[in-house]
């Protein structure tokens, strides 16, 4: 049996206690209006959440997951098209994909960060014959490369579809919140999220009045009017119970990313006084075997869903197992590229044109960095951590 985690990775249950009588009005509004599925609490969360994230319109969805397949099947993505995602990313990403019958091409991150390399990107649109759609991916809390991926997808003339699961709330180089400038935006509210639901939920943001409607009828087996359909869609519509839980937490939420950046800084500045180096130096020459994690500058806002650092490869499970005999929670993200999936075995991708995916997924190591840590407990993992390394020596 494992050791009990005094640290999670996240902890939910300190987030709700401090909301839960605001939790508890909103689900007992919903059970005395008994309008469970859609109605006007979805309605009312689309719209605040799209005046959040600075885009004109939400759909609400039942997943992350549905918000990715929904939005491809809006893109007209179908069988023997080709869309470029990342293969450094959650199974999601390309199980949409493959679903509707298209290849995921798959393209390899940029070092030092985690976002899909525009550069191999576009070069494999033009390699591409029957491009679809680009679907880049917000790893960890930070916006991609977004302003690369918009000249590409206007370049090659297909949309860019923007994987924001991760990013809620986080600003690109131009200040602008993320899912706001992409054809789609896809957010996943699963409750470990920085806004998480009570169970699965979703939502998409679009500037387009006409995917907005697409996406509404989509979500409904692609029903325009009850028993008229004008496509075949899926069954993917928001709870109520959830969208009237998710505006509870909305107001609250740019005030846990405060304390999201708050820890961040604090491991950023306890690792680097123990010797760790910034993301794009070379692990072999610090004086810590560690690197913490890259954040562009501002205006740019990085939201820390996850903090993750990267470490020697052949350390990286022994930190982990070390931790969590200290009751410290870690997580690897991701322990294997999609490109290596046995179910994508028969796409053919090249490991070798994927180094940097390759080097992640043995290097990088999640820490808790949720907003209910406590500063003595940031220091034990720090602690535990710089000491673990320095005992190795």
């Amino acid at each position: 049996m494992n050791p009990r985690s005094d640290i999670p990775l996240i902890d939910l249950a300190v987030q709700h206690a401090s909301i839960r009588d605001e939790i508890d009005a909103a689900i007992a509004g919903v059970i005395d209006s008994s309008n469970f599925i859609l109605g006007d609490e979805v309605t009312s969360f689309e719209r605040e959440f799209a005046r959040y994230c600075g885009c004109p319109l939400a759909v609400g969805c039942a997943s992350g997951s549905d918000a990715i397949l929904l939005a491809l099947m809006a893109c007209g993505v179908g069988p023997g098209d080709e869309v470029i995602c990342p293969s450094y990313s959650f199974f999601a990403t390309a199980s949409a994909i493959s679903r509707l019958g298209a290849r995921p091409v798959f393209a390899d991150i940029a070092s030092p960060s985690y976002d899909m390399d525009p550069n191999h990107a576009r070069a494999l649109a033009l390699s591409c014959t029957r491009l679809r759609a680009i679907l880049t991916v917000d790893l960890f809390g930070q916006v991609s490369s977004i302003d690369a991926f918009l000249r590409l997808s206007q370049d090659f003339q297909v949309p860019l579809i923007e994987d924001a699961a991760q990013s809620v709330g986080a600003r690109d180089s131009q200040e602008q919140r993320a899912g706001s400038r992409a054809t789609i935006g896809c957010f996943s509210l699963y409750p470990s999220k920085n806004l998480g639901a009570m169970g699965d939920a979703g939502i998409l943001t679009t500037a387009s009045a006409e995917l907005a409607q697409r996406l509404r009828e989509l979500r409904v087996h692609g029903a325009r009017s009850q028993y008229l359909h004008s496509a075949v869609g899926i069954n993917s519509r928001l709870d109520a119970l959830h969208a009237a839980v998710l505006r509870v937490k909305l107001p609250h939420l740019d005030s846990w990313t405060k304390t999201r950046r708050e820890n961040a800084a604090y491991y950023d500045r306890g690792f680097t006084a123990a010797g760790a180096g910034t993301a794009d130096a070379s692990l072999d020459r610090t004086a810590l075997s560690l690197l913490i994690p890259s954040a562009r500058p501002a205006p740019a806002e990085h939201v820390y869903h996850q903090y993750v650092i990267r470490v020697p490869a052949k350390r990286r499970d022994d930190l982990s197992a070390h931790l969590r005999r200290q009751g410290i929670e870690t997580a690897v993200y991701y322990p294997i590229g999609l490109h290596e999936q046995p179910c994508f075995a028969t796409l053919g991708s090249d490991r070798a044109s994927l180094p940097n995916t390759e080097i992640a997924t043995r290097q990088a190591l999640a820490l808790p960095v949720h907003p209910g840590l406590q500063r003595s407990q940031l220091d034990r993992v720090l602690q535990e951590v710089v000491g673990f390394f320095r005992e190795a020596h």
